[in-house]
């Protein structure tokens, strides 16, 4: 299962127009990879703006003048204002989740498929920060569960290194049980929350 992290995306551009004394700044609230929209909010001095629509934009003259109300902008001038700033956004970060045996570190069978494909992800981008993080179901004691959860999420690393990932890139948390992907009571045997989360930034 490979999931995108949302996250917020912003443009901003220093524009020069005719007949001003000094360059006014523009800030563009875009789209999520995903299609989800953050919240962003301009301010200076002189008060505040929250963008929170997709492709919104405000205008900043300086530090002394409130930004402008916001305003639409199309996704064509968008792509022409700011196609620098486009072109040097780092790729999202992309998630994948795999899952285990139950009260083991073995990964299930098609999980195990997905190993090549994460492999191949940090190649290509080269990814100098790779986060895993290890979650159990809620079957067994706390403390065992997050001995459990860490086990596994040293064993993605120890994968990940044996197939040419830069050790100190990457980095290992344990969860226990303390964060669920599908919330149970106690002492559930959810296949879904043995599982861990590898992020390649």
């Amino acid at each position: 299962m490979k999931k995108t992290i949302t996250y917020l995306l912003y443009l901003t551009m220093i524009l020069f127009c005719a007949g001003c004394r000094t360059p006014q700044s523009m800030v563009v609230l875009i789209p999520n990879p995903d299609g989800t929209v953050g919240e962003l909010e301009v301010s200076n001095e002189a008060g505040n703006q929250v963008l929170s629509e997709a492709n919104q934009a405000v205008r900043v003259k300086d530090r002394n003048t409130k930004p402008s109300e916001g305003f639409a902008i199309s996704a064509d001038e968008i792509r022409v204002t700011f196609a620098d700033a486009l072109a040097a956004q780092p790729p999202p970060p992309e998630k994948f989740i795999l899952y285990f045996k139950p009260g083991s570190s073995e990964l299930i069978p098609e999980s195990s498929a997905l190993l090549s494909q994460i492999i191949q992800v940090t190649r290509k981008r080269g990814s100098s920060e790779v986060v895993i993080s290890g979650h159990t179901d809620t079957v067994g004691a706390r403390d065992y569960n997050y001995r459990l959860s860490l086990q596994r999420a040293q064993e993605g690393f120890a994968i990940l290194v044996a197939n040419g990932a830069v050790a100190e890139d990457i980095k290992v948390t344990s969860h226990g049980e303390g964060n669920l992907l599908v919330k149970t009571a106690d002492e559930v045997a959810e296949p879904r929350n043995r599982r861990i989360e590898v992020v390649v930034k």
